[in-house]
């Protein structure tokens, strides 16, 4: 493929991109297959010849749509929102066509430079402690991670390497195998799972403390956990708060949190993935209560910031912390300016050795769409969720779980779980709108969160009609089952009488 092609085949792609977007609404949310459909619908082997790019996109509509869940369809009420704006995606196409590797600043100036410029407008977007800016004179900063769950992985592993540091030189005669053995970390039930995981991965015992009767990780609760553990010769680590928890949006209490973490020297890390856009926003200046005792953040622009998935945030109070724990410095990476600029490495701020461009999409959305529209975009998803909390509010068959967070609403109808998960299975089966079922102790219920990449009223009218609908439909069902199981029991009662007065069973018939 020359130059020339490429023009016609990218011309052609971007066409199809924005022909899907345009029509997203128009498709069911969730797929019709069943796994392995499209192991039948393609060779074996890969084609020995090539083959025209008209072909392959062609396929593109035959094999892969089907198979597809529209995530960017404002239909799509499940988990969060995966955000995308036209700005970002050219963003991509731009890093994808220079395809650099940023493992040093060497490797590409621009990419490091622009990474550190665009992670110090958006901790000033979102207001952040200062010393989370490369610009202040302290050692900290922000870097893209791909992800949450990296970030929070990255945050548990430097803590845990300094904490090892820190004991082995405060107990010589302790071996390094001794000292992580005892090492143990927190975070709330209500946590994402990737907090779990990173417990895994880090080697780390994960204490999952229950949350309070709002959803909320407070201090006093962690600090009762950590002095069980102290009296068992146990060393606490590091705390995982949470600001916009997965299952109801609720948002730790950061300030007590924090106390508890510097009295008995814990690192202290905050997941805002989804709530961290709120920061932005003045009426929920209170979400930044307590930042400043906090040791690293992370917050995912890929959520509500219009900026395509992978791209966290991530800031560290100080990142030498990071670079000390995993600094590996080969030959073949240096560089003649090593030590003569202020600018990072950030190979050694995160897992993997190479890096894609990722400030590239960051900068051309923030420059195309600007300050003012993001918190304009944040805005209308808030206001959207009120409009859906009203109509729930407005049907006496309904009640909420929770208060509504951000573009979060958790709700469910009235009665017993099987009538939640059977509207649940009505909704799924019929694919017009996409919501997933969450659990607080034995209570289940549904989160309707707004999402796609351009949602307006008439969707969440469209989606609050077609729950009404639904439950109207499960309603129904329980009615005629009710009936059905009087009849029966009427009717085995009828027959066990007669039986017992000498007469033969009555027939089904007769029933």
């Amino acid at each position: 493929m020359d130059a020339n092609t490429f023009r016609e085949f990218a011309k052609e792609a971007v066409d199809y991109v924005a022909n899907y977007l345009e029509n997203v609404r128009e498709c069911d949310v969730l797929p019709s297959i069943e796994p392995g459909y499209l192991c039948d619908l393609l060779p074996k082997t890969m084609p020995e010849t090539p083959e025209h790019w008209k072909d392959v996109l062609k396929d593109m509509e035959r094999v892969i749509k089907p198979g597809l869940t529209h995530w960017m369809s404002p239909h799509m009420h499940a988990y969060y929102r995966c955000g995308a704006s036209y700005p970002s995606i050219v963003g991509d196409l731009l890093c994808n066509g220079i395809n650099v590797i940023g493992l040093s600043w060497i490797a590409s100036p621009a990419c490091t430079e622009l990474e550190v410029v665009v992670m110090d407008w958006l901790a000033k977007f979102l207001k952040l402690p200062e010393e989370f800016l490369h610009s202040h004179e302290g050692p900290g900063g922000g870097i893209i991670q791909g992800s949450a769950s990296e970030s929070i992985l990255v945050a548990l592993m430097a803590a845990r390497e300094q904490a090892v540091k820190h004991w082995k030189q405060k107990h010589p005669e302790m071996s390094e195998s001794d000292i992580r053995g005892k090492l143990v970390s927190y975070s709330s039930d209500q946590s994402n799972s990737c907090v779990e995981k990173a417990g895994v991965l880090g080697a780390v015992t994960m204490r999952l403390l229950p949350a309070n009767d709002e959803f909320i990780l407070t201090g006093e609760i962690l600090e009762k956990a950590v002095l069980k553990d102290l009296e068992q010769g146990l060393i606490p680590l590091i705390c995982i708060a949470t600001l916009g928890t997965t299952g109801t949006c609720a948002y730790d209490d950061i300030p007590s949190l924090g106390a508890v973490c510097q009295k008995y020297n814990i690192w202290l890390h905050v997941d805002a993935a989804y709530a961290g856009s709120a920061f932005a926003l003045e009426e929920f200046s209170h979400l930044r209560n307590g930042l400043e005792l906090v040791e690293s953040l992370n917050f995912n622009m890929h959520k509500f910031l219009m900026v395509n998935f992978d791209c966290a945030g991530m800031w560290l109070k100080d990142a030498n912390k990071v670079v000390d724990s995993f600094n590996v410095d080969p030959i073949y990476l240096k560089h003649k300016y090593e030590g003569q600029n202020k600018m990072p490495d950030f190979r050694h701020w995160q897992i993997p050795l190479g890096r894609r461009f990722r400030a590239l999409k960051v900068w051309v959305t923030f420059r195309t769409i600007g300050a003012e529209g993001l918190r304009a975009y944040i805005r209308k998803h808030i206001d959207l969720a009120k409009r859906f909390e009203n109509f729930v509010l407005s049907d006496s068959r309904f009640e909420m779980v929770a208060n509504r967070s951000l573009g979060l609403v958790c709700f469910r109808p009235k009665g017993d779980n099987l009538r939640t998960t059977e509207l649940l299975n009505q909704l799924t089966e019929r694919k017009q709108i996409y919501l997933i079922q969450a659990k607080r102790g034995n209570l289940h219920f549904l989160r309707f969160c707004i999402c796609g990449m351009d949602p307006q009223e008439e969707d969440v009218d469209f989606a609050w009609k077609e729950i009404q609908s639904q439950l109207d439909v499960v309603l129904e069902k329980e009615f005629l089952n009710g009936v059905k199981n009087d009849v029966d029991i009427i009717s085995q009662k009828f027959s066990k009488d007669v039986y017992i007065n000498g007469t033969a069973p009555i027939s089904e018939k007769s029933k």
